[in-house]
């Protein structure tokens, strides 16, 4: 099994940002420190997400994109639950200094 797949089916083919669920066609996979800054293939650095989330996200880490987006980050806290734990401390730190 592919990377994309492996990481589709580990997060129930769910957006890790709205919490839809969609069919694999719908989705593509995020880096949540993108790799032109810094982050990896890792899959502690890959979620899930739809198609119109990933292109709101853009290139920003998921901390920056998710500090003023409160329903969008709590999803991501409930079902983002295989990312390294660094990426969800640095998404609770900077929710509180928002």
């Amino acid at each position: 099994m592919e990377l994309r797949e492996r990481i589709f089916a580990r997060d129930g083919f769910r957006c890790a940002y709205c919490g839809g669920v969609f069919p694999p066609e719908e989705l593509s996979l995020d880096h949540v420190q993108p790799r032109m800054r810094g982050g990896d293939n890792s899959e502690g650095n890959l979620v899930t997400a739809c198609k119109a989330d990933n292109t709101r996200k853009g290139s920003v880490p998921a901390w920056a994109f998710l500090a003023e987006l409160p329903d969008e980050r709590s999803n991501f806290l409930r079902y983002a639950v295989h990312v390294w734990p660094r990426h969800l401390r640095a998404i609770r730190e900077a929710a509180k200094k928002r």
